[in-house]
Parts: structure tokens; sequence; C-alpha cells
């Protein structure tokens, strides 16, 4: 008997996740994984955070505790945590409650709430991203409905920087009242951040246009180390009395990958605005997915609230984004040392996780084939995944995909 499915075709491969079950198959021994956007240590081992450790023996040793539902708009404690951390204890829109937060999915379920909401309580239609951007962009406004998915440019591949000309021209273009995705810090793929007085030239643009501004906060911590400096594009935009959405995620910056910990900051012009937005939100998540976990929330939230906690836990990212930036010294020394054709400096000058290497394809593809080095096509790499026993191996392998094909790309 025919299924009922018989029509349904095979989708298409998710990249990263490919990536890493080829990864997995492969028993080369030096193999070396920089796809996925997950923290290793120098032993390219996962890293469970020892404060979130401690949190997690507290919790379990905490009977009052139970796995009653949440509330739809998830664990208050953490909520309120994630939004001080965003913005800082005195910022004015938190002193004159104008801010809300609701608990989401990670932050793949916060930008997916923010689209819901803006399409249907706000009539957005039209949304920009950067190009190149983080690829689920795209495919979460999509699913939302969104008819009109743009680019403004933003990697200027020649220079290996931003592209602050071409991204105010192309928003300066956008049509009234469209929504635009601008990366907080560390942004994905690049590794190439706004400095703060382009920051201010980007908002003074997309207020001029009238453009909602939708923030990705996937990285704070990891880009320079110190998590206020990396909240400067959010709370600078909440000085202005800009009314905008956050979507934080707790993923890297606590190791929570697979707790999918995620809150959507609502920044507003009065309490009342705020209690709006938040009652719809929460008829949204109601759809979605009802109600959110706790597990995650919990740990964020109880070291977030104490004081002794909140110190481990800086120092641990302070751990973290050393190592990235030991890795990116590292790499970059190595291509230097061998003569690798181009200039290798935006290594060093790229932030956070991620560094776009600028390899072409075909230099991806040897890559992978050759060397068994997996990474994104695009030339993405994870500067998290280089350790001191693997970056020599990893450079000569992009010295050799580079005089292989030397000319596939302008490096």
């Amino acid at each position: 008997m025919a299924s009922l499915f018989a029509d349904v075709e095979v989708a298409p491969a998710i990249e990263v996740f490919a990536l890493t079950a080829k990864y997995n198959e492969d028993t080369f021994a030096e193999k070396v994984n920089l796809g996925v956007g997950a923290y290793r240590t120098d032993d390219g081992k996962p890293w469970v955070l020892p404060v979130v450790r401690n949190a997690e023996s507290q919790m379990a040793a905490d009977l009052t505790l139970n796995h009653e539902y949440l509330p739809v708009a998830g664990l208050p404690a953490y909520r309120e945590a994630a939004i001080r951390l965003l913005l800082g204890d005195g910022h004015p829109v938190v002193v004159e409650n104008k801010v809300e937060g609701i608990q989401t999915l990670g932050g793949t379920g916060a930008l997916r709430l923010a689209a819901e909401f803006l399409k249907q309580m706000l009539k957005k239609d039209v949304v920009y991203v950067s190009n190149p951007t983080w690829g689920n962009h795209r495919g979460i406004f999509k699913a939302a409905g969104y008819s009109q998915i743009k680019e403004y440019r933003y990697w200027d591949a020649a220079n290996r920087s931003l592209d602050l000309k071409g991204m105010l021209e192309d928003l300066k273009n956008s049509p009234d009242n469209s929504v635009v995705i601008l990366h907080t810090c560390a942004h994905n793929p690049t590794g190439t951040d706004p400095t703060e007085d382009q920051w201010k030239q980007i908002i003074d643009v997309c207020q001029e246009r009238k453009m909602f501004l939708l923030m990705d906060c996937a990285y704070q911590g990891f880009a320079s180390g110190d998590l206020d400096k990396d909240a400067f594009a959010v709370r600078y935009i909440a000085s202005r009395g800009i009314e905008f959405f956050v979507a934080q995620s707790f993923s890297k910056n606590f190791g929570l990958y697979n707790e999918r910990t995620g809150n959507l900051s609502i920044i507003t012009n009065s309490p009342d605005v705020k209690l709006r937005v938040r009652t719809q939100c929460e008829l949204i998540v109601r759809k979605m997915w009802s109600n959110p976990s706790n597990h995650g929330a919990r740990v964020v939230a109880t070291v977030l609230n104490n004081p002794a906690l909140y110190d481990e836990w800086k120092q641990q990212v302070l751990i973290m984004a050393n190592r990235i930036k030991l890795m990116r010294q590292l790499l970059y020394e190595k291509l230097r040392s061998l003569g690798t054709p181009g200039t290798w400096e935006h290594v060093i000058k790229q932030i956070g996780m991620f560094s776009f290497t600028g390899l072409s394809l075909r230099q991806v593809e040897n890559m992978m084939n050759k060397h068994h080095i997996y990474l994104l096509k695009e030339g993405r790499i994870n500067m998290c995944a280089l350790t001191t026993k693997n970056v020599e191996y990893v450079a000569n392998a992009i010295h050799d995909s580079v005089i292989s094909f030397p000319d596939d790309a302008k490096l």
C-alpha cells in the first residue's frame, strides 16, 4: 500500500549538524571539527562550568523545588536577572519599570517569538538581515510568514572588515517600518563588530527609517570577556528612548547548550505598554510551547542572583574569552611563520567565538577532503575548537589549501 507520505521529499541537511555527523564518522586520528558553535577546552572537550555544577548541586539538595509548570512567561527570578545582566541594575528603563522579559526556548525561540509578535501585532512583513548572517535568521522569519527577507551589506571581503558604508546605504534605502536584525556583539559569522561611534551612526539611520530593532544577543561576555562592554549597543539604544526587542541566549556564556535557555527582553516606553506586549506574547507562547522548561533558567537565576556565584561565573566567562583570544593569536602567528599568502590580521582583529577566514569553497573542500578538518562552506571556523595541540595542524592545512587554490579568494 502506498504511503500517505510518498510525495514528501527528504529535506536538505542542516549544514552544521551534518558536518558534525561526518566528523564523528571519520576515523582519522588528527581530524578537527571547526563547525559547531560550542566552547571546547584546550583538550578539545566540552566544559561544564564549575559554577553551573555548583548551582545544580544546590538545586538538587533543595527539597522545596518541584516540577510544577512555570508561568507562561517563565521563571520570574530568571527573567528579571536576565534583564539586569543585559541592561545593568541602574539603567533608567530598568529603574522606571519599562522592561519585560519572556523566557524562551533558547535564542532561537526568542527570535521566533519576536517575529510572531511583530507580524501579528504590528503587521510587520519586511525584515533585514546582515550579509552574511547566522543561517537560521532567514528561516525563522520565513516560517513566521514574512514575505520579504532582505539583506544589508555587512562584510567587506576585500578589507576583511565591516562594510559600514554599504550597510548604511542599504538601511537608508529600506522601506519605512521594516524590522532589522542587528548582532549585539561577536557577529556571527564574521566576528566583526561596529565601534561605538559606528553603532551611533547605524542607530541614527535605523531611527530615521523607522526600523524596528531586533537585537540578537548570543555572546554577551564571549566577545571581550567584559559583560558590560559587550552590552554597549543594547544599553546605548535603550538610553535613546527607543522601543526594541533583544533576543538573549545563555547557551554560550553558561554552557547550557542543551537546556535551551533564552529570554526575549522587551524595552518599551512605559509600564503600561510593557504589560500589553507581555500579555500578547504570553498568548503566542501558549500556542507554540505553552510553558518553558525550568532547569536551565533556574541555574542562571541561581548564579545571577547570588553575588558569590555571580563573581565566580564572571571569572569563568573570562577564562573562555581569553582562551579564544589566545587561539586567535596562535593561529595568526602560525600562518605568518608559514608565509601563508594573503593578509591574516583579520583573525586577531575579529572577536568572539567565530572567525570568518575568507577561505573559498574549494579551499574549504580541500580542508575537509584532504586534511579531515570540518568547517562551514562559507569559511567560518569556531575558534574554541582550536587547541594548543591542533592549531599547527590547522594552520598547515589552511596554508596548503591557499597554496593549492590560490586564485579562489582574495586573501
